[in-house]
């Protein structure tokens, strides 16, 4: 005859083992859905002139380990030599020769033959405060506005900065609740139109990286 003990040890066991199960099931269901950001759509060198950013959504966080290899290539016309990312609250140089406590997710991307920048505002942006961003933006000394700019999102501004025998021309815009700006650095020499169309595939590449979804 089995040992009572035995028989009592087997009655926990059995006991226990649907009550694990349940356990299991119930964690299972009630774990909340891990959200993910999609993949950045493969890269097809875009026009701002064709890019509807009106349409377009951007995530305030991270996302210049998401900007195409192939768009940093063609924006500074080489391969690029040093990278550089900064996250909201971290110590960066947020502008020539201003080293600061971020409050913007951003990235510097220098080459032999220009530098690329990229920052996206961490806090939220009104539409009144886009317009404040967008006016103060064109009072920088020597920059000029190119006659008819793409738009990049709502409340932008194109920018020409001269600097020698550089020019900067960057893009700023307000994507939803999301103030979104870029910048591109190369020979003058290259002309106002040509900077002007590189900066503008440059920043299209931006705004998909920064995007809830790849726009279809």
């Amino acid at each position: 005859m089995p040992h009572p003990l035995r028989w009592l040890l087997l009655a926990v066991v059995l006991t226990a083992l649907p009550i694990t199960a349940g356990v299991l099931m119930f964690d299972e269901k009630a774990a909340p859905p891990v959200s993910k950001r999609p993949p950045p759509p493969a890269y097809a060198s875009t026009a701002l002139a064709d890019y509807d950013s009106r349409m377009v959504a951007l995530t305030r966080a991270p996302f210049c380990d998401r900007i195409a290899d192939e768009a940093i290539t063609e924006a500074l016309g080489g391969q690029p030599r040093e990278r550089t990312a900064y996250r909201n609250g971290q110590r960066a140089l947020v502008t020539t020769g201003v080293d600061d406590i971020a409050h913007e997710y951003g990235c510097r991307i220098t080459g032999a033959r220009g530098e690329l920048r990229a920052w996206l505002f961490a806090p939220p942006v009104t539409r009144d405060r886009a317009r404040t961003l967008a006016a103060e933006s064109t009072q920088r000394g020597s920059c000029t506005r190119p006659a008819g700019a793409p738009a990049y999102g709502v409340s932008s501004v194109a920018l020409v900065c001269p600097a020698g025998n550089r020019t900067w021309v960057s893009f700023r815009g307000l994507f939803g609740d999301a103030w979104l700006s870029c910048s591109l650095q190369a020979r003058t020499s290259l002309g106002v139109d040509a900077l002007v169309d590189r900066a503008g595939r440059w920043c299209v590449a931006v705004a998909e990286a920064a995007a809830v979804s790849p726009i279809t």
